[in-house]
């Protein structure tokens, strides 16, 4: 199944942008570029440590200060450094579901401003692929796809009106991507790496392809789907088996 209608060509989020990330300065930096294209007052900074569920929440009631409402929580954090596994399912998978329990259970079931909202997480396309080097970064973004599925169960959605879906993005120019190196368990994985550096860099897609892509999926996906982001093509469906 492919996502065949147009690209909305405004916001959901009509007020404005809530960005809410650990790195200050950077934060900052993509506060004011914003600011010049949408205006002042359209888009708050607050710096915000997702695997500490209080930080997290302050972003939520920030956003609900500054706009009064919320609509779409793009829950969308994570490292790829291995050797520090323990910090990784901190901020990958208890980051996530922090942002699911707040999101879900109370800010955007109580202050949305239409019928429905929605929650897009983002998995990766390591979902499908062997990456060898990277076991516990690959299975936090197994738990995510849980994540999904659970609480993108139609049982959630008739109580709070929350769409839940995610993203399962190829190799994409981010932070993660530029940062990649010798983040992995210990040396013996070091050969792997250089091998699997190569074949991603080749494969690598800009981060306003995926943008305009998960577009379309907040839009339309249906809840509890997951949609695959690859090598600039339009996002599909990646459909988990039955077990019958």
């Amino acid at each position: 199944m492919v996502l065949d209608f147009p690209i909305s060509k405004h916001y959901y989020i009509k007020d404005g942008v809530v960005i809410a990330d650990i790195n200050q300065v950077k934060g900052e930096d993509e506060t004011k570029r914003l600011e010049k294209k949408f205006g002042k007052n359209r888009v708050v900074f607050v710096k915000t440590d997702i695997a500490d569920i209080e930080s997290f929440e302050n972003a939520f009631k920030v956003t609900i200060r500054h706009f009064g409402n919320i609509d779409i929580l793009i829950n969308n954090a994570g490292i790829c450094n291995d050797s520090i596994w323990e910090k990784e399912i901190d901020i990958n998978l208890k980051g996530t579901v922090n942002g699911m329990l707040l999101g879900l259970e109370k800010y955007l079931k109580q202050f949305k401003q239409g019928n429905e909202a929605v929650i897009l997480n983002t998995s990766s396309v390591c979902l499908i692929e062997t990456m060898s080097v990277w076991p516990v970064y690959v299975s936090t973004k197994f738990g995510i796809l849980g994540l999904t599925k659970e609480w993108g169960n139609d049982v959630h959605y008739d109580r709070t009106k929350v769409k839940v879906v995610a993203i399962c993005p190829g190799p994409t120019y981010t932070s993660i991507s530029t940062d990649l190196g010798p983040g992995v368990i210990n040396q013996e994985y070091e050969d792997i790496l250089a091998s699997i550096l190569e074949e991603l860099t080749n494969r690598i897609q800009s981060s306003d392809f995926v943008a305009k892509e998960a577009i379309k999926v907040i839009e339309q996906a249906p809840n509890g789907s997951l949609w695959i982001i690859e090598e600039t093509k339009e996002a599909y469906q990646f459909i988990l088996p039955s077990k019958i």
